[in-house]
């Protein structure tokens, strides 16, 4: 679904994204990946929600990001208890949702100046 045809004043603007892709910019990615406003972290080494681990997390936290987006594919799903504590003891909020809703809010925070982090799981 295409998101936004402006041009922001951040480096990396989520264009469109589903449970199987994300356009981020121009470029096409069909691998999980994190993203903030201005880092784009590509080849995040997990395929599906239930591989998540906690030290998976760390490739996030250590951007130091405000909050955190966690974009699940096409269903919201929720991870595991030990997840969410790992960026919870940090102080720092993991919210799960579809990769859609997700890209969305992305666009909205980014777009207000937030230190947001979007970690997306995609299959490929």
């Amino acid at each position: 679904m295409p998101l936004s045809q402006e041009h922001p004043d951040y480096a990396y603007a989520l264009r469109a994204a589903d449970g199987r892709h994300a356009k981020v910019n121009e470029q096409i990615l069909q691998q999980s990946f994190i993203l903030m406003p201005d880092e784009l972290v590509e080849h995040w080494p997990v395929q599906t929600l239930e591989q998540l681990q906690a030290s998976h997390m760390e490739a996030v936290l250590a951007l130091n990001p405000a909050v955190i987006l966690l974009g699940t594919g096409e269903r919201q799903l929720f991870p595991r208890t030990d997840v969410l504590a790992a960026c919870l003891t940090r102080g720092i909020g993991l919210e799960a949702m579809t990769n859609a809703a997700a890209a969305r809010t992305y666009n909205v925070l980014a777009s207000e100046g937030r230190r947001v982090a979007l970690a997306m799981v995609l299959p490929g």
